[in-house]
């Protein structure tokens, strides 16, 4: 399935010099990532109701070009690691009008319960784990 979000640029999220502040693309990444579960019949509702939670363990990000008001931003986010605990999530965003690439990035994520303990999702939620395993991008 290729996933596509699309974000328009507010002229809050830019600096003094006019482009998105580095900050807010970090952001966008976790919009596209909420819409995209979504999309996927797993939004974070659904799963908390499970018991699951997926915080974030570490973000990286290489900037390519910069995005300024106005501009339209389309993020493609794809599974590119999964073990049913661990979880890596990469991100690419492009301008639309343009089709640069404004960033690559990724998320690394883990599986825990409500009390925030590390779960194999392969055997506490095997239905979420097959999703995730189709999601990985081969």
């Amino acid at each position: 399935m290729d996933f596509v979000f699309e974000r328009k640029i507010n002229y809050h999220e830019t600096d003094r010099m006019g482009v998105v502040h580095h900050s807010n693309y970090i952001k966008y990444m976790e919009e596209a990532r909420c819409d995209w579960l979504e999309s996927v019949d797993m939004p974070f509702s659904l799963l908390e109701e499970n018991g699951i939670t997926i915080p974030v363990l570490g973000v990286s990000c290489q900037y390519k070009y910069h995005v300024t008001f106005g501009d339209t931003v389309i993020i493609k986010p794809y599974v590119k690691e999964y073990t049913g605990i661990r979880m890596t999530v990469g991100y690419t965003m492009e301008d639309k009008k343009t089709g640069k690439t404004v960033l690559v990035g990724e998320t690394k994520h883990c599986f825990t319960d409500r009390n925030l303990r590390p779960i194999n999702l392969k055997k506490r939620a095997p239905q979420f784990s097959s999703k995730f395993e189709n999601l990985l991008e081969k």
